[in-house]
């Protein structure tokens, strides 16, 4: 379903343009003829745009709530699990903070001149306060958060949750299991809902070319290369990073023994298809499983670097599409949000929008500017796939090496099986730290 839905939406988007830009030179400007049929085309974007908020609280509690249920609570799993979420901490602060300074530097959204129908909110717009923000995060209701889509204070409740669940062992094992189930659940209604999504592009892009014109084009195509400049920036501070920690030669290695997962995600947009293939190669260059398998599929739900990096490039762009100016206490104040709620994305195509359009709602900035992004969220979400893989290849040999357990590595291109007990499938849930696992 992926490619075809990737050729659908290109399909849906040169439709969408051509369509745009028959009605743009049909009618002349201010025409209400010519608004009335671009707002009907709207609807399809807005529909899309309905569903995705439908996902984001029950996805981001499931998700959530499974990862950390699933650490355990032996010593050295604590000290591991500890080591990367510090790691995946700074990985974040670095990804989210390059999108900001890029964003306001490149200014790729400044000049559309965007009209929201939507009333901005006071978050957005009243100074940011520290008291504000700290009571925000914290629900007063679980079930009050999820009506209202409050990403902060889902995120809360399911820490208290997951550590709960973790604290109760075999008691909270059903529970964790339900966590487990909605979490596949969701990511199941996320594929039915995408399959929606090349309407959405089609009614998104020939509506604003329509009012609009061509022109808007080239603001998308000077966005995706800004976008991209910003990806290389970040794989660059990654590696060196890492160059620290495991030394230049072997990180010269990491890179040929990930590139067969890093081109299988970049071409699926997709960082979760290439995760048996990264075990693989892990386990090649000298990573043991005890240690990956617990590792990479942490990292999967809280170490997401080029997600992140898209969240704050993406959020910014929308905001300076719509004319609304954010103060340096409003875009921390953002950079803290983010930091949060990209712990909940899941390593599917697409999945940062359910993120944007959550921090959009987040700080009443207009949620319709989602539909911005539709038209080249295809392209941009091959190359934050690859880089996901890059971020979490990095994490979990850093982390292997500073708990003094990485081996020499094999040959990348070797062909020789794998013993028994390093199968690529084996401890891709489980979280067994026994060396003979």
């Amino acid at each position: 379903m992926g490619k075809r839905l990737t050729l659908y939406i290109v399909i849906a988007m040169f439709v969408g343009i051509a369509t745009g830009y028959a009605l743009n030179v049909s009618y002349p400007a201010g025409d209400k003829r010519l608004a009335d049929i671009a707002d009907l085309l709207k609807l399809l974007p807005e529909v899309f745009l309905h569903l995705i908020k439908m996902i984001i609280a029950p996805l981001i509690l499931a998700t959530l709530v499974t990862g950390i249920a699933s650490m355990g609570d032996s010593t050295a799993l604590g000290r591991i699990g500890g080591r990367a979420l510090a790691w995946f901490i700074t990985a974040s602060l670095i990804s989210i903070s390059l999108g900001l300074v890029l964003v306001n530097l490149f200014q790729p959204g400044v000049g559309l001149n965007i009209t929201s129908a939507t009333p901005v909110g006071d978050l957005a717009t009243a100074d940011f306060t520290i008291r504000h923000f700290v009571l925000e995060v914290f629900p007063t209701s679980a079930l009050d958060a999820m009506a209202k889509n409050n990403v902060l204070q889902v995120l809360v409740f399911s820490v208290f949750a997951g550590v709960g669940l973790s604290a109760m062992g075999e008691e909270g094992a059903p529970l964790v299991r339900g966590a487990e189930a909605l979490a596949t659940l969701m990511l199941t209604i996320t594929d039915y809902v995408m399959r929606f999504a090349p309407f959405a592009v089609f009614g998104a892009l020939s509506s604003v070319i329509a009012t609009r014109g061509v022109g808007i084009i080239v603001t998308y195509g000077v966005f995706a290369g800004e976008f991209y400049i910003a990806l290389m920036l970040l794989w660059v501070i990654l590696m060196g990073f890492a160059a620290v920690f495991l030394g230049g030669k072997r990180v010269l290695l990491l890179a040929r023994y990930i590139r067969e997962p890093l081109l299988l995600a970049f071409s699926t947009a997709s960082s979760e298809s290439a995760l048996p293939k990264l075990f693989e190669q892990l386990d090649r260059f000298g990573v043991p499983r005890r240690i990956s398998g617990f590792v990479l599929p942490l990292g999967y739900s809280f170490n997401l670097d080029g997600s992140m990096i898209y969240t704050s490039f993406a959020t910014l762009f929308i905001a300076q599409a719509y004319n609304i100016q954010l103060s340096a206490g409003q875009q921390i104040a953002m950079l803290l949000t983010l930091m949060v709620t990209s712990k909940g994305i899941a390593g599917v195509p697409r999945a940062s929008l359910v993120v944007i359009a959550a921090t959009l709602t987040q700080f009443g900035l207009p949620v319709e500017g989602v539909a911005l992004l539709l038209g080249v969220d295809t392209f941009l979400d091959m190359g934050r796939a690859a880089t996901n893989v890059v971020g979490n290849a990095v994490a979990t040999s850093v982390i292997t090496k500073w708990e003094g357990m990485l081996q020499p590595p094999m040959d990348p291109d070797a062909s020789e099986a794998l013993p028994p007990h390093d199968t690529p499938e084996h401890g891709r849930r489980g979280l067994n730290l026994d060396p003979e696992a």
